[in-house]
Order: structure tokens, then C-alpha cells, then sequence
């Protein structure tokens, strides 16, 4: 795992698939996702190697369900005593309870969808003890307010975080940036893609400096025009 400082409060934790991003506030800690199955001991270990510890996280945000996102949420809760957070439409899925409908591929994911498959770790991961569901709206306790979106279309619970007091942007999968040349994109291995471009134009809309996706490298600085941009074309 790659440990990437963004800003002096802002660290991306890079995966071999997705990423995680870890907040300070002081003394207390965020993370928006947690990586797949497995990753919990290597993020506490980050965190210890950053001048932290484990318990400094007070909360786990999670953009949906997917295993890249959600897998590692119950072993990192364990670690960290750290509250788990999702959307309501997601949450019985982080929970365990039931599976969670599959994407619905265009042709020409299906081989990005295998290749990325092939780096994630085998086996069914341990839910968090319990998760706090949430609805869009909502306001929490870091980064000066953190709003919470709902942007459906990924998943049917997909969130984004914006701290407005910040510029910081967390897109979850809404948005990514292209492999090739790190231009942002829309999210790929969609539930409903009319719905995500309609997500993805909720994002455009906020004055965000900063933008950090699901997948590939953040944008740091004019986000708000990167994003604008890519709206227009989806």
C-alpha cells in the first residue's frame, strides 16, 4: 500500500485496487473507505508510521458496498474502535445481511472488471459490528462540516463527502480518472449510469478545489472545472 500526503490534513491510501483517504482534525481522524478485505492491519500500520494511532480514528465513511471499498471496514472498526458509516440503501450490504446487486457492464468493462478482479483478495470479509446508516443530508463532525451526498447511479447508495469549508471533494466511484492520462471520467461497473450522470452533474455543481476519486490519481487544484468538464460530456 501506497501512503500519499495531498495536503498537510489529507493523506490518499492507494490499494493494488482503489483507495482510501485519511483526514486529520487535531487530535481525531476520518477515513472515507477502507480497502478490500485484508486491509485493515496495513492502514493501522500507515496510520502508526504517520505519527498516530489506531485509535485516533473516530470514523469510517463509506462511499457504497463494493469489496474494494467496504471489504476492509470491519477489520479496520475492530483496529481503530472507529464508528462505520453508509448510506441506507448500501448499509445491509456492508453489514452482511444480504448480497448486493451486481453492476450492469457495458461489453467493454468486462475485461476491466476481470483484470481488476484478479488483484483482490479471496475470501468473504468480516462485517463491521454495526454500521450507521445514513441518508444524504447530513452534516458530520470533520473537515469544518462534512456534507454528505447522495449520488445514486453507482450503486443505489453511493455517497460523496464535501468538506465546503476545505474545497475537498470525495467522489467514491461517481468519478475516476482515467488509466492513460488521469483525465476524470465517469465511474465505471454501474447499477444505473443514466442515474450516476446525473450524480456526476450534482458533483460538477460544487465549488470543489480538490477531488478525490475511487480510483486513480486525485485532482488537486481547479477540480471544480475538471469536473465541469467531464459533466458536460458524460
Amino acid at each position: 500500500m501506497d501512503v500519499i500526503q495531498l495536503l498537510p490534513r489529507l493523506h490518499l491510501l492507494r490499494f493494488p485496487v482503489g483507495q482510501a483517504y485519511l483526514w486529520r482534525d487535531g487530535d481525531e481522524l476520518t477515513l472515507i473507505d477502507a480497502g478490500a478485505l485484508g486491509s485493515g492491519r496495513a492502514v493501522a500500520d500507515a496510520i502508526t508510521a504517520l505519527g498516530r494511532a489506531p485509535r485516533d480514528v473516530r470514523r469510517i465513511v463509506l462511499t457504497h458496498f463494493h469489496e474494494d471499498h467496504a471489504g476492509g471496514a470491519g477489520e479496520l472498526a475492530a483496529l481503530t474502535g472507529a464508528e462505520v458509516l453508509a448510506h441506507e440503501r448500501d448499509a445491509p450490504f456492508v453489514r452482511g445481511r444480504l448480497p448486493g446487486p451486481p453492476p450492469r457492464f457495458e461489453e467493454w468493462e468486462l475485461p476491466l472488471h476481470a483484470a481488476a478482479a484478479e488483484h483482490l483478495p479471496q475470501g468473504e470479509p468480516v462485517p463491521p459490528a454495526a454500521v450507521t446508516a445514513l441518508s444524504g443530508g447530513e452534516v458530520l463532525d470533520f473537515g469544518g462540516g462534512a456534507r454528505v451526498l447522495h449520488v445514486p447511479g453507482h450503486t443505489d447508495g453511493s455517497i460523496a463527502v464535501f468538506l465546503p469549508a476545505e474545497g475537498v471533494l470525495f467522489t467514491g466511484d461517481t468519478v475516476a480518472a482515467a488509466p492513460a492520462d488521469g483525465t476524470p471520467m465517469p465511474g465505471v461497473f454501474n447499477l444505473d449510469r443514466t442515474q450516476l450522470r446525473a450524480s456526476l452533474r450534482t458533483l460538477a455543481g460544487l465549488e470543489a478545489e480538490v477531488a478525490c476519486f475511487g480510483h486513480g490519481d486525485p485532482v488537486v487544484g481547479g477540480a471544480a472545472a475538471a469536473l465541469r468538464a467531464v459533466a458536460a460530456t458524460a
